[in-house]
């Protein structure tokens, strides 16, 4: 069983790369698809943003000894279950995981519109688990 410290220190690296992500945000679309070394890392930390948010989902439910997802999208739906997250936005967090397929098994089909999108507009839907999941566990 896992204990509420993994908990906090998968936390902790998601904040990390959030912090990481910030510094990208100065940059437009086509800097960001153009450049490799922009791109390569805005992927890569939205990657390890995403996969730690997985991460702390799949501890919740062992800290909570609740059933055990077969899918990384099922950690969220499992909360939304359980009322930890509503339904509406662990469908948020499972389009991220798709994304996060994307990145690591796609990568040459990356759409940069959604990459803009998620780096500027969707990184506060993990800030806002991050935040749930303090509150409630």
């Amino acid at each position: 069983m896992i204990n509420f410290n993994v908990i906090e220190n998968k936390i902790s690296s998601v904040q990390k790369y959030l912090k990481i992500l910030e510094r990208y945000k100065e940059y437009s679309r086509e800097e960001i698809e153009k450049d490799i070394d922009i791109r390569g890392a805005v992927e890569r930390y939205l990657y390890l943003a995403i996969q730690s948010t997985i991460a702390i989902a799949e501890a919740v439910i062992s800290f909570k000894n609740l059933r055990k997802p077969t899918t990384m999208a099922e950690s969220f739906i499992i909360l939304s279950e359980e009322g930890i997250i509503d339904r509406e936005f662990a469908e948020k967090l499972i389009k991220m995981v798709g994304f996060r397929n994307i990145i690591a098994h796609d990568y040459e089909e990356l759409n940069y519109d959604i990459v803009y999108d998620i780096l500027h507009q969707r990184l506060k839907d993990i800030e806002k688990f991050i935040e749930i999941i303090k509150e409630k566990i």
